[in-house]
């Protein structure tokens, strides 16, 4: 079977990626970086924090991963400061998420392609003292050059959806290979644990331990700070509805600022919050606010500011690293990147501040979230900049759907943490009986 599967993935690679790779070579600027590491051609300086050093190598593909990881990368800091951290995505969102949330990594690379020849020497290369891959990360050569050197492997944050069942049951050979190099599947529900066992898991090796996601350090903010942050903006005590949107891209600037002026109509006094994913685009956004005919401020001027600042409508976030605090002031917080196709941002930070939150339709990167969230009255999903007025209005006219929205996002947000420390244990259990074995 694995004579088949690099005969098509060689195949594939040198007749469909390969060109692919080298065409974005020429028209995507930094490409060239994460080429080079796909094809396994890691700088030593790159990986010499944790090569040879028994560390704990965590990989996921995406976004999504990259936020379950996290707070097992700060407990195991915590817990094993001496440990070295390697972390790795599979996508350029997942990569940028890893550097942005993850100081406390020793070294993040883009992970190897699943070549033969690739995923053999990276493993080598860097001789883990654990791997441990986020969801279900199967990839065939990779595992088994983990499992020809006798380095345990892990799953975390395990899941794993009916269709994808059924879809890998036709690769059973390979799969039963991949599965029994997996030590320990640490899975989020019982519904992925019994998915897993019906693919060929050893049933004594499944635990059910829930979703990291929940455990992130989301930023807590006191009421004194919180009154710190509505006087530095110019939010006054008739400042209603204070609309967040966070993290937002091209076009969805428009259209919340049309959904904020109908909104305008019914409350004068409504202000806007705007946080850019990307503060490259300011002017862009400038001259889209000026058609609206807004004044705009912006939080870094009037930080520095002594005493009342101007009422302005419309508020830009022009810093990095304080919209998960700003969250806290919205009466009402849309999430970005999911009017456009980009899969959306994390909806689990306006959650833990007990936020009523709206998103797009497009929110693939944060698609359980999103479902936890949606399921219990939290988050509601428009479709479009009607959608998104219509939803501003209800809200903000309802008070008692404001808080039932907001207490719905917050508990989400308590039931569910602890995941990380349960993984972590048994981690730690899986690492105790490697050093007993190695003895």
């Amino acid at each position: 079977m694995y004579i088949l599967y690099n005969i098509l993935i060689i195949l594939v690679f040198i007749f469909v990626a390969l060109p692919y790779f080298l065409y974005r070579l020429v028209v995507e600027k930094g490409f060239g970086h994460r080429f080079r590491q796909n094809m396994g051609l890691v700088r030593r300086e790159e990986i010499a924090p944790v090569a040879d050093t028994n560390c704990i190598w965590l990989h996921g593909a995406s976004v999504g991963e990259m936020v379950a990881i996290s707070p097992l990368v700060k407990e195991i800091k915590n817990l094993m400061p001496e440990r070295k951290i390697l972390v790795s995505a599979v996508t350029v969102g997942g990569y940028d998420m890893a550097r942005q949330i993850m100081p406390e990594a020793d070294a993040i690379i883009n992970f190897p392609l699943d070549l033969p020849f690739v995923a053999s020497s990276m493993v080598s290369r860097i001789r883990p003292g654990i791997f441990i891959m986020v969801e279900t990360e199967l990839w065939p050569n990779f595992l088994r050059a983990i499992r020809e050197r006798n380095i345990p492997a892990m799953m975390m944050n395990g899941r794993i959806s009916e269709k994808s069942a059924k879809s890998y049951r036709y690769l059973s050979g390979l799969l039963r290979d991949m599965l029994n190099t997996i030590n320990l599947f640490c899975m989020q529900s019982s519904i992925d644990a019994k998915y897993i066992t019906q693919l060929g898991a050893d049933p004594e090796k499944i635990i059910v331990t829930g979703n990291t996601k929940f455990d992130q350090t989301y930023a807590e903010v006191s009421p004194e700070d919180l009154a710190t942050y509505k006087t530095e903006l110019g939010l006054g005590k008739d400042a209603y509805p204070v609309i967040v949107a966070g993290s937002t891209h091209r076009t969805e600037e428009e259209a919340v600022l049309t959904s904020f002026t109908a909104l305008r109509k019914k409350y004068p006094h409504a202000r806007l919050i705007i946080a850019p994913r990307k503060l490259n685009r300011i002017e862009e956004i400038k001259k889209v606010n000026a058609k609206f005919g807004y004044e705009m401020g912006f939080r870094s001027k009037l930080k520095e500011m002594e005493g009342s600042r101007p009422e302005f409508p419309v508020l830009m976030l022009d810093t990095i690293g304080e919209l998960g605090r700003i969250y806290a002031i919205g009466d009402i917080v849309f999430v970005g990147g999911s009017l456009v196709r980009y899969g959306g941002h994390n909806v689990l930070e306006p959650a833990a501040h007990a936020k009523p939150i709206l998103v797009g339709p497009s929110m693939e990167d944060f698609k359980d979230s999103y479902a936890l969230l949606s399921k219990a009255g939290a988050c509601r999903m428009v479709s479009d900049t009607a959608g998104l007025t219509e939803a501003f209005l209800e809200i903000a006219d309802d008070d008692v759907l404001r808080k039932k929205m907001g207490d719905a996002s917050i508990q989400i947000i308590r039931e569910n943490r602890g995941a990380a420390l349960k993984t972590i244990h048994y981690l730690t259990d899986l690492l105790n009986q490697k050093d007993l074995a190695g003895k």
